[in-house]
């Protein structure tokens, strides 16, 4: 099974919370999904719990590993992540960032000095890897996260809101990255209100379809 299957996913973050997930089922398969939909709809909730890094109140979630997606070693190999809030750690280099992800991932020194080289090089940080990430500007910043989440060469890569606030040519360059990426039996997964990523995509997931959108918010955009 080359693919990672949600069936009938329900999830709220607390008992008397309302459903942010409701009877949620899809498939997605390799290649690059694009999940658009209105802020607070739940694209974030559902790449996390895609990750691991959540757990649905009811439902199931397979992976192409047939390992749950809150085991360590799928977490460890299988999933690549990069979060709207990127998380580099602030006291290690770029390239060091990229050096314990491998590490972490149980790659030989070797091909992680090999990966990390050769990401930094793809996203156009090959003279910035000795650099700590706060002098970085923010379009590098994005860059190296992506470079990190890549250096293991995940089967499965989730990104969250990847290109949010740069200008297109670091959109080009991260969008040129996934697209050599994405090969094969891999999955990528996306949640990103960008429209310059729609080329990208080999299926786009209209979250709106599947949730409401807030009540208020109508209300406020009908009176203005």
């Amino acid at each position: 099974m080359s693919a990672i299957i949600c069936q009938d996913i329900w999830f709220r973050y607390h008992e008397r919370a309302p459903w942010v997930i409701e009877n949620f089922s899809h498939e997605f398969r390799p290649g690059i999904t694009l999940i658009k939909g209105a802020s607070g709809c739940g694209k974030s909730t559902l790449l996390r719990m895609l990750a691991g890094y959540l757990q649905p109140n009811r439902g199931i979630i397979s992976t192409p590993s047939s390992r749950p997606p809150t085991c360590r070693e799928y977490q460890r190999r299988d999933v690549g992540f990069v979060f709207q809030q990127l998380n580099l750690l602030p006291l290690a280099s770029v390239e060091r960032n990229l050096e314990m992800a491998g590490s972490l991932a149980g790659l030989p020194n070797a091909l992680i000095r090999e990966r990390t080289e050769h990401w930094l090089r793809t996203l156009g940080l090959a003279e910035f890897g000795r650099r700590r990430p706060s002098s970085l500007s923010g379009g590098q910043q994005q860059r190296a996260a992506i470079a990190r989440a890549l250096v293991k060469e995940p089967p499965v890569l989730l990104l969250d809101e990847p290109t949010s606030g740069l200008d297109d040519l670091n959109t080009q360059v991260i969008s040129h990255a996934l697209q050599t990426f994405v090969n094969g039996p891999r999955i990528c997964v996306m949640c990103s209100h960008d429209a310059r990523l729609d080329p990208l995509a080999h299926e786009i997931l209209d979250f709106n379809r599947f949730l409401p959108l807030e009540g208020h918010l109508l209300a406020l955009a009908g009176a203005a």
